[in-house]
Order: structure tokens, then C-alpha cells, then sequence
């Protein structure tokens, strides 16, 4: 794991939540949750590599590739 990749984007969260508050805190709860789920989603897909995973057709063909032999 990269911890720098962590921390750092954990700070960048963090700062965010924290600069943006002020406006959040006048709006509704659901609105606050909504405002933390998307940070909390957007933390966690920054510590995946999404240039480089492989897509859900490759994933796909790798699971069902045993079915496919066929015995002649």
C-alpha cells in the first residue's frame, strides 16, 4: 500500500469537510448525509488504481472461462 496516497488524500477529505461545513451545516440533515456519503465514496475510489483494473468484461470472460471448455 501506498501510506503517502493515504494520508494524503485523507487530509485532502479532511480539508474539504472542513472548509465546505459552514455552507453544509445551514442545509438539511439528508442533505448532510448525502454531502459525507459522496466524500466517503470519492475517498475511497482515490485509493484504487481505476487507470489500470481491468473492466467488468475482463472480469467477466476470467469467472465464466472454465464453462467454456468444452470437451471434444
Amino acid at each position: 500500500m501506498k501510506w503517502g496516497l493515504i494520508l494524503s488524500m485523507t487530509a485532502l477529505a479532511v480539508v474539504l469537510i472542513l472548509y465546505e461545513w459552514p455552507r453544509v451545516k445551514k442545509l438539511t440533515k439528508k442533505d448532510k448525509w448525502v454531502f459525507l456519503t459522496l466524500v466517503t465514496i470519492s475517498w475511497v475510489l482515490s485509493m484504487f488504481d481505476l487507470p489500470n483494473l481491468p473492466g467488468p468484461t475482463t472480469i467477466v470472460q476470467s469467472i465464466l472461462k472454465p464453462l467454456w471448455i468444452f470437451p471434444e
